[in-house]
């Protein structure tokens, strides 16, 4: 494998499956199969999963709801997401642990940075929920942050499409996907495939994100091994 340890980034959607809301049993059971299968050919995997498929909080600040508490609900909805894939996981046999950024020590142990790299070594799975612990910040943020701690080598940002490109793929068939890309470029151009303060401080600390479609089958491995699918973007 290229990369030794990775962030895998997951949307609250890709839990919901074809639903679009709540949790899919047998989409989270697939999903939890691949990182499994991953880690099992050596590689240490933190994961932070949105929580739109709960709680899409744009949506609700449109209606006036306060900001603050419309971040803090869309954080806890993180942890419901994070609590039904680590299950999912240790079905198949993985160990892992759920760090939450706002502490609920009967649910998940407390985030600490440092317990956090050693549980990677230790070959567990993290599951990082409640994204920063802070309002303001998105789950790419949180993303980003985790991965910059716990020095990941790469984030694995999984979508619905395969990769970034120039225009909506899913509303204009014409889009071209750029099989590489610097961060400079993604923020000049708004492309919109994370938040700018993910990106930027993706592009402060050199750290690559892989931008891949997670509906296709082994391809998180595919990210790990450094195969040149989706789309990379660097430096």
């Amino acid at each position: 494998m290229k990369y030794k340890r990775i962030l895998l980034k997951l949307s609250g959607e890709a839990m919901a499956g074809k639903a679009g809301f709540g949790i899919d049993a047998g989409r989270v059971a697939e999903i939890a199969e691949e990182i499994h299968s991953t880690a099992g050919q050596g590689v240490q995997i933190g994961v932070v999963v949105g929580g739109g498929n709960f709680f899409r909080g744009l949506e609700a600040q449109g209606r006036g709801r306060d900001r603050v508490v419309v971040d803090q609900m869309g954080m806890l909805a993180t942890v419901m997401n994070a609590l039904a894939l680590q299950a999912a996981l240790e079905d198949r046999g993985a160990f892992t642990r759920v760090m939450s950024a706002i502490e609920m020590h009967q649910v998940a142990e407390p985030y600490i940075r440092r317990r956090a790299i050693r549980h990677l070594e230790k070959g567990r799975l993290i599951i990082f929920a409640a994204g920063t612990g802070s309002p303001y910040f998105s789950t790419d943020t949180a993303a980003a942050l985790r991965a910059v701690e716990v020095r990941a080598e790469v984030i694995a940002k999984a979508t619905k499409v395969d990769g970034v490109y120039d225009q909506d793929p899913l509303e204009h068939p014409g889009a071209v996907r750029y099989p590489k890309i610097s961060y400079q470029d993604v923020l000049v151009r708004n492309l919109g495939v994370m938040d700018a303060t993910a990106v930027s401080m993706c592009r402060e600390n050199r750290l690559p994100i892989v931008v891949f479609n997670l509906n296709v089958a082994g391809n998180i491995a595919r990210v790990a091994a450094g195969e040149p699918i989706g789309t990379l973007i660097s430096e």
